[in-house]
């Protein structure tokens, strides 16, 4: 089992964010937190979780560094005695707003993992995206948090916004590797509607190219990629929960859990949520589903495909994708070997 806590705030809204956040609700912190706690007393019952069950915690956002670890201790001392000796337990985090004594308190905590919110080295491509720090920043908070004794640290970068260049991105991967970090986000620019780039759709870039280059560059350094966008000598054990389709507990606003075959949504609205977060919309799953999910899911990353799950139909037509050098196949797993061609493969499995 796995769980999430979303924190809905940050410090700027970026121009290319679509999650549940806010730059204006400041002052609902503290209510905030202390529904996340009655949420996750309610979930942790609904889920049937039992002392060291819960494998991973992950706290996203939104940005989890504007909320001080004073306010994530209750939720620490209720989760401690369900979280395994050895759990992964991960924080996002910006540049920013991850202070040396932030990031000691969370230490404090029991967290072992922070995955810092850089984009980029580059500061006027940091200017355009709408982040609240600089190159330095970044830095400087990824070194602190290693001084401090950090297990696992990772950072995110952005490609293929308007005027990306092998050039600027070379740059941005090489001054990442100078960093103490053991895995790398990279994610391809997307519109999403409701964003500021909604407007001005064309500063993505269509450069399938720059794809490649940047997974080329990054697995030359000793990151293998184990999903299209995660490349690490660590692999996040939280990231490959989800590829398995691992029950995991979602807690706040925005967030959203899973279990079994049902999905649960809670209140997106911060104040609906906190006089409310007991409320959630359920969505139930087919059979058919969950396994067009497992299938889209297995081939965007190394978990793959178990042969027991597919029909004869689905398992001839991943003989064939095999045949054509577009799939690997063990005794019991098919496996993608290029992570970019993964919806088209399912598709031609499902269809």
């Amino acid at each position: 089992m796995l769980a999430y806590i979303h924190i809905p705030y940050c410090d700027s809204k970026c121009h290319y964010c679509s999650f549940n956040t806010y730059v204006d609700k400041f002052d609902t912190q503290s209510r905030y937190m202390k529904a996340l706690y009655k949420q996750l007393s309610f979930e942790l019952e609904r889920f049937g979780a039992t002392p060291r069950s819960i494998e991973t915690l992950f706290i996203g956002g939104g940005t989890p560094s504007t909320v001080s670890p004073e306010l994530y201790a209750p939720i620490f001392t209720l989760l401690e005695p369900y979280l395994q000796e050895n759990a992964e337990i991960t924080t996002e985090a910006n540049p920013n707003s991850a202070s040396r004594s932030w990031l000691s308190g969370m230490k404090n905590l029991g967290v072992n993992r922070v995955s810092f919110g850089v984009q980029s080295f580059n500061a006027q491509k940091l200017k355009a995206l709408n982040r609240a720090h600089n190159p330095e920043q970044a830095k400087e908070a990824i070194l602190h948090a290693k001084e401090l004794g950090f297990e696992h640290l990772s950072l995110d970068l952005i490609y293929n916004y308007q005027g990306d260049t092998k050039t600027l991105l070379l740059h941005d991967i090489n001054e990442a590797f100078t960093l103490p970090i053991d895995h790398i986000s990279a994610y391809e620019l997307t519109i999403e509607e409701g964003t500021k780039f909604s407007h001005t759709p064309e500063v993505r870039q269509e450069d399938e190219n720059l794809a490649f280059y940047v997974t080329e560059e990054i697995e030359k350094r000793g990151f293998k990629a184990y999903e299209i966008s995660n490349f690490g000598t660590y692999q996040s054990r939280h990231n490959q929960g989800y590829w398995h389709l691992k029950d995991y507990i979602g807690a706040g606003a925005g967030a959203v859990g899973f279990l079994k075959e049902k999905r649960f949504y809670p209140h997106t609205a911060i104040e609906a949520y906190v006089s409310d977060p007991f409320y959630a919309t359920e969505e139930h799953l087919s059979q058919d589903e969950l396994l067009t999910e497992k299938i889209f899911l297995g081939l965007r990353s190394t978990t793959g495909i178990a042969k027991t799950l597919l029909t004869e139909a689905m398992r001839q037509k991943a003989e064939y994708l095999c045949q054509e050098n577009k799939l690997s196949s063990d005794a019991t797993h098919y496996r993608n070997t290029n992570f970019f061609l993964s919806d088209a493969l399912a598709l031609y499995i499902l269809g």
